[in-house]
């Protein structure tokens, strides 16, 4: 899933002004989930009216084919394909195809049964396309309901992590560009695992001096999750940098000697410089106009 560039923008903006980034992705994904609804019902207009069957066949054929893709395939069925590989430790087209049959089948039923027991429950999806409309019985207006609550959370999760991956590396950039930072002084590059090492994780950007690098952890989290400081434990950071850190983050932090910033607090980028002093690295204190820096960076960055 790629996350455009200009809401990466807009996030490393936003989390530097101390303001939260968490809109950015909100609307991205309402209008990643709006678009992917109006062509899921296009879809099962042309489905439907396909079908020479008046029984739910249509749904199973057209939408659990295998010329989908799996992620197709499983999400129609009412699971994501994570789940699919949780379960069986695999997610091939074969694996996704035959999970996704039996989920459907079983859901079909959970449906079925739900339906004979709640006779007072009457529902009819109508979707209109080119002044063609076809009529979704309360059996298959839950199936295509269950099929967009799962494509959501498939995109939500998808979405959340892959923005705050990538937005990280922008913010860290965003910041040495702010104080002037010299590219000699810090390594943006992706870093590749060492499979010799029995333990060796990924480290988001490391700051350099004198030949020596000093590990650089950043994480966009949010309120109420003081474990996720534990990460510098885990990798022996050096500099911890969080869009909001709670008390007990910081003092985490302090009691082995990592220099944190949180960006939430006023002006909180600002502690910034004070890792650069920590490391020696030479630098240019910023008093500048962050509504017209901001941009020109970015725009170059990006």
């Amino acid at each position: 899933m790629t996350v455009k560039y200009h809401v990466v923008k807009n996030i490393v903006t936003r989390v530097i002004k101390s303001q939260d980034y968490r809109i950015e992705i909100v609307n991205l994904l309402n209008a990643e989930f709006l678009q992917f609804t109006i062509d899921f019902f296009k879809k099962v207009v042309e489905a439907k009216l396909a079908s020479k069957d008046i029984t739910i066949d249509w749904y199973k054929n057209a939408f659990l084919s295998e010329n989908l893709s799996p992620e197709e395939i499983c999400i129609n069925s009412g699971l994501n394909k994570k789940t699919i590989s949780n379960m069986y430790r695999s997610a091939t087209k074969q694996i996704v195809i035959d999970a996704s049959i039996e989920h459907f089948e079983s859901l079909y039923n959970s449906i079925q049964a739900l339906v004979n027991n709640e006779h007072e429950i009457d529902l009819t999806l109508t979707i209109k396309f080119k002044g063609v409309s076809v009529d979704l019985n309360v059996n298959e207006s839950l199936i295509v309901i269950n099929t967009l609550a799962v494509k959501r959370a498939a995109l939500r999760g998808g979405l959340w992590s892959t923005a705050g991956k990538r937005a990280e590396k922008y913010l860290m950039l965003t910041l040495c560009k702010l104080y002037k930072v010299s590219p000699n002084n810090y390594n943006a590059e992706h870093f590749v695992k060492n499979r010799e090492l029995d333990v060796d994780r990924e480290i988001d950007f490391y700051l350099k001096n004198k030949g020596k690098e000093y590990k650089c952890e950043v994480k966009l989290m949010g309120q109420g999750n003081p474990e996720s400081a534990d990460v510098i434990i885990a990798r022996e950071s050096d500099v911890f940098v969080a869009d909001t850190l709670s008390q007990q983050n910081k003092n985490q932090c302090e009691q082995r000697d990592v220099c944190w910033v949180a960006c939430r607090d006023t002006d909180g980028y600002k502690r910034f410089k004070l890792a650069l002093d920590k490391f020696g690295i030479p630098y240019t204190d910023y008093n500048g106009n962050l509504d017209k820096d901001l941009p020109k960076i970015l725009d170059e960055l990006l």
